[in-house]
């Protein structure tokens, strides 16, 4: 199977969903293998460079793309699968950036508190071993972690002729953040203006629940990804489907309304999928629904909420794509 390769130059990255000219087109059934910056640009190597210093808060998050999907539509349905992410570089960077993070006062959170310090964790990658190296900065202590590498954006260009900010999650996607959007997942978005618009990137060697700090193990990846087209049937916010759980994402403030909305999507999705009446798709979710957080930093807090397909009859989603998909990955690895 062809896989095309692209790796952006620095002229070429998106920092924000719509607004941007495609960098290249490509087919439904298309097979990329992309390089993706981290969200500094890599500009933070090691503990003595500073956000304050070296980072640009109006361009983080550089995306790889846009691309245009031949034939998408306003309501069409893109799939993007998930082949396989694999690390770009030997180490990633987190920081503790002034007013940015879930434990601080912020632009949005405002208190009369100090900042809080602005330092730099860099994360040592062992490749062997498949871990990333915690090491403290004010005590003796370290621990390797396992990596799990994970996207924090993927999206379309939004409707209405916006523009955002790949820091900001929304209907189109965005900068969702969750450890769900790895390797295996395939996403479901809306298409939303001709040809999709469709851009990656805010690789993560892995990431806690909720981004608490505000930045994950950040890091450049490259990402195998089959992107396939589905006409009609637009999701109106992103859904998530593995082997093992079907998944929406709502991401809004306060971070209660963001899993209404992942609550609310999943229930419309259980209509779908089994027939149910939302009362009914109401009820049953109540009792079976994880609520993992994806992040409650961005400009959005994003809420994931997923249902084990363990739990439920057999049920084929949008033709049964993921299936299909995860046959075709099996292929290329």
């Amino acid at each position: 199977m062809d896989v095309e390769e692209f790796t952006p130059s620095a002229e070429q990255y998106a920092y924000t969903f719509g607004g941007v000219a495609p960098v290249r087109r490509v087919r439904p059934g298309a097979t990329l293998r992309l390089w993706s910056d981290d969200a500094f640009g890599g500009a933070l190597r090691s503990v003595s460079d500073l956000s304050t210093e070296k980072v640009d808060l109006s361009a983080v998050n550089p995306q790889t793309g846009p691309f245009y999907v031949e034939g998408a539509e306003p309501g069409d349905t893109l799939v993007l699968h998930l082949v396989a992410l694999e690390p770009a570089r030997d180490w990633g960077a987190s920081a503790h950036i002034p007013f940015f993070g879930g434990m601080t006062s912020t632009d949005r959170t405002v208190t009369l508190q100090d900042p809080l310090p602005d330092a730099t964790y860099i994360y040592e990658l062992d490749r062997a071993r498949g871990t990333v190296t915690f090491a403290a900065q004010q005590s003796d202590f370290s621990v390797d972690l396992p990596i799990n590498p994970m996207l924090g954006t993927v999206g379309v260009a939004p409707a209405g002729g916006e523009v955002r900010s790949s820091l900001v999650p929304e209907r189109f996607g965005g900068n969702m953040d969750t450890p769900e959007m790895a390797a295996g997942t395939t996403c479901y978005l809306g298409v939303n203006v001709e040809g999709a618009l469709f851009s990656l990137g805010d690789g993560h060697y892995r990431q806690g629940e909720g981004e608490a700090c505000g930045t994950a193990v950040e890091g450049a990846m490259t990402t195998t990804v089959i992107v396939d087209l589905i006409k009609g049937g637009a999701p109106l916010w992103p859904r998530l489907e593995t082997d093992t759980h079907w998944m929406t994402v709502g991401s809004s403030r306060p971070l209660e309304d963001a899993w209404r909305i992942g609550q609310a999507e999943l229930i419309g999705w259980f209509g779908d999928l089994y027939g149910l009446h939302p009362q009914d798709g109401y009820q049953l979710l109540s009792q079976i629904s994880e609520a993992p957080l994806a992040n409650v930093v961005d400009a959005n807090f994003s809420s994931v909420v997923k249902a084990a397909k363990a739990l439920l009859p057999a049920a084929s989603a949008f033709g049964g794509i993921h299936d299909e998909l995860r046959n075709r990955a099996a292929s290329i690895l």
